[in-house]
């Protein structure tokens, strides 16, 4: 079944340039809608920020949940009117500082490619947001932490803007072991405080490890070993692409630091969550599958596919194998339509999330198939992009209407990530494809000086 939108609705499709510089617009433009609002917006689940609520004399959990709800499932925006405060979102600050390091790399010393490139400097506001996570971390636990910087209704829980969780934490330390690899490069030149600057947030990043062993409930098992998604996780389940992002943070630390207890810590969380993968290849949201509504959804089966690319490529390509096979396929074949729509789960094809769109292009980008993540750039263009406003994407595409709202962090901080990580591999791929194609024309010149007799 295909999707609604063709890929010749696309206006870049056919176009001869290369990627990088096809789609450099696209990105550009994603950055510049989040950053003229200072990375400040909407955000998913973000309903309890409603002052109106905070205002009632007393609090009820199940009208926590109905505004909560209501507010994320309406297909109009309701926030307005409900006065729900709009905050900067600490996962998201730490997208839009790739996604600003990646834009540096891939426009530096380049001005005429971008018109913004006048007004702002990529690598600078990549620096502002890395200061911002390290002044906005959770504070009074074992180590460095972020979460979600609104409160937030569980079924049996409230999770208060205080609450640290590891998929917001490895996303902060993603972000500033990348700032600090770049600073340690030979060919950047900054001033050596700064350099000391990134080096310490790498050094603050680290004991993101304390957190995840000391605050997370480390728990080794006889396959391996788990941790808690968040402090208020019910105890009678378990949250698998969680476990899995942590696995992938400590990857990060190791591919860093070197330190062989985090890639046994990290093996031993993957070797727990290899065993939980379901015959069809994917996981369930949670464990056991009817402690969620979830299914084996789109965006989280990517999270966990990814952890196990990063430890391939870092650590042992040989340990998950299989298991990572299995995992591509079920994610390829039953996770997207062939023209790149990505379905919601294995059994539905609505609602379409632009976030499982975004975490689709950084698993087949990851994966060297810059076709098919192409092929997903181009459908989110054409169905998810705002009409006549370039770089501005919504969220969600039903059946018989699209959810128009744009949440910063889910809509335009994914974008831009997942935009500015495709086109970095295409960059690198062209420039492989040009020393390829010096090798070669060397070796004919070598020949035709030195013709075999």
């Amino acid at each position: 079944m295909q999707s609604q939108g063709s890929l010749e609705s696309d206006p870049q499709a056919g176009s001869n340039a290369p990627e990088h510089e096809r789609y450099l617009p696209v990105l550009d433009a994603t950055l510049a809608y989040a950053r003229r609002r200072d990375y400040v917006g909407a955000d998913y689940g973000d309903g309890l920020s409603s002052r109106l609520l905070q205002a009632l004399p007393a609090e009820n959990r199940w009208l926590n949940l109905a505004v909560q709800e209501t507010v994320k499932r309406l297909p109009v925006d309701i926030r307005p009117l409900f006065l729900v405060d709009q905050r900067r979102n600490y996962k998201g600050g730490a997208l839009f500082a790739m996604a600003n390091l990646n834009y540096h790399e891939l426009v530096d010393g380049r001005s005429e490619t971008s018109p913004s490139l006048a007004a702002f400097d990529p690598l600078l506001e990549a620096g502002r947001l890395a200061d911002w996570l390290v002044e906005e971390r959770i504070t009074d636990y074992s180590g460095f932490c972020g979460g979600h910087r609104h409160p937030i209704q569980h079924l049996h829980t409230k999770g208060v803007p205080s609450d640290p969780d590891i998929v917001s934490t490895a996303f902060a330390v993603k972000a500033l072991l990348q700032l600090a690899q770049f600073a340690d490069r030979e060919d950047t030149d900054f001033e050596e405080e700064i350099r000391e600057t990134y080096a310490a947030y790498a050094d603050l990043a680290r004991t993101a490890t304390d957190f995840l062993v000391e605050d997370l409930n480390y728990r080794e098992l006889e396959d391996g070993a788990k941790i808690d998604y968040h402090m208020n996780h019910p105890e009678d389940s378990y949250t698998i692409n969680a476990a899995a992002l942590g696995a992938a943070m400590l990857v990060d630390l190791y591919d860093y630091f070197g330190d062989a207890e985090l890639r046994e810590r990290a093996t031993k969380i993957l070797d727990h969550v290899a065993a939980c993968q379901t015959d069809r290849g994917g996981w369930p949201y949670r464990l056991p599958a009817d402690a969620s509504h979830l299914s084996m959804d789109n965006h989280h089966n990517g999270f966990v596919v990814e952890a196990f690319q990063r430890y391939r490529d870092v650590v042992d390509a040989d340990r998950y194998e299989e298991t990572l096979e299995n995992a591509l396929a079920f994610y390829r074949t039953e996770l997207f339509q062939l023209d790149g729509a990505p379905n919601f789960d294995e059994g539905n094809a609505y609602p379409r999330d632009v976030h499982a769109s975004t975490q689709g292009m950084l698993v087949f980008t990851r994966e060297g198939d810059l076709e098919f993540a192409e092929r997903i750039l181009r459908w989110t263009l054409a169905n998810m992009q705002v009409d006549g406003e370039p770089g501005r994407f919504y969220y969600r595409k039903h059946r018989h209407h699209t959810k128009r709202v744009t949440l910063m962090r889910w809509c335009q901080g994914w974008m831009s990530y997942a935009t500015s990580e495709f086109l970095t591999a295409c960059a690198q791929r062209e420039r492989e494809s040009e020393q390829d194609q010096r090798t070669r024309e060397h070796g004919r010149q070598e020949r035709a000086i030195s013709p075999e007799v």
